[in-house]
């Protein structure tokens, strides 16, 4: 009988019940669904798993060790996709895994249905993260702090926060993604970190009306001016300027707010 492992909705947590299915006898008959997500079938057996850390990490460190650097990168952006079969895709590609001769190449054998998804969600968050890369805009608030508010459809924090790292390793930043409310936080000359709001101070403080620093407010209003200016409404292509800048992102930037 399958034995489904049901676990949160988080890297952790789904590590967290990879690490249960590996650990049982009859590995095939696994499992994982996320909580919430959870489609009752017949001969099938329901187990809830709860996060732990130390799990987690230990499937980090098999995925790295026995499946190599291409295959942790694509299932480290996977999980961090909004597919809610997504663990159940990692799990199947890590069994598969152990049916190849050199376990390294899995992700070579895209016919594999389970390999596939992992390599299409993976690319679905590297297209994301990699479109936000330009799409992000910090505001300068009174304190010096640049923040900036997202709402991506995956979760790109972890693959975004080394990017502006790199090129902004001197300043105070933060990035929040408001659609799964967690932080990016950076210290000038430190490494960045992952705060999720539920469990920080920080969560008011971001939700509430912040005062921007007058020299933002300038360069604001001379950057939506710019870009009015460099406009020519009668060449205006509407549907190839959503090709290129979608909608869901233009809330976020400052060439489409109104100012004040």
């Amino acid at each position: 009988m399958k034995k489904v492992y049901i676990c949160s909705d988080s890297v952790t947590g789904i590590f967290s019940g990879i690490y249960e299915a590996w650990r049982r006898k009859d590995q095939e008959d696994s499992g994982i669904a996320l909580a919430g997500h959870v489609e009752p079938a017949l001969f099938c057996t329901y187990e809830e798993v709860e996060e732990n850390r130390e799990k987690a990490a230990a499937v980090d460190r098999m995925i790295c060790r026995h499946l190599g650097g291409i295959a942790y990168q694509e299932i480290s952006q996977a999980v961090l996709s909004d597919d809610p079969g997504r663990g159940e895709a990692i799990l199947g590609t890590m069994l598969e895994a152990r049916r190849i001769p050199d376990s390294r190449r899995i992700m070579e054998h895209l016919t594999h249905p389970d390999v596939e998804k992992v390599f299409e969600l993976s690319r679905r968050v590297g297209s994301e993260a990699h479109s936000l890369k330009g799409f992000v805009r910090f505001r300068e608030l009174k304190g010096g702090i640049l923040y900036a508010v997202i709402h991506p459809k995956n979760q790109v924090l972890p693959c975004l926060a080394p990017h502006f790292e790199e090129r902004l390793p001197k300043e105070n930043w933060m990035i929040y993604d408001e659609a799964h409310r967690m932080f990016a936080v950076h210290e000038s000359g430190r490494r960045w970190v992952l705060v999720w709001a539920e469990e920080s101070c920080l969560e008011e403080f971001c939700l509430e009306e912040l005062e921007v620093s007058e020299q933002e407010k300038r360069y604001e209003k001379l950057w939506r001016g710019f870009c009015e200016t460099i406009s020519i409404s009668e060449r205006e292509d509407k549907k190839a300027q959503a090709q290129h800048l979608p909608f869901r992102f233009r809330p976020y930037m400052t060439e489409f707010s109104q100012g004040g």
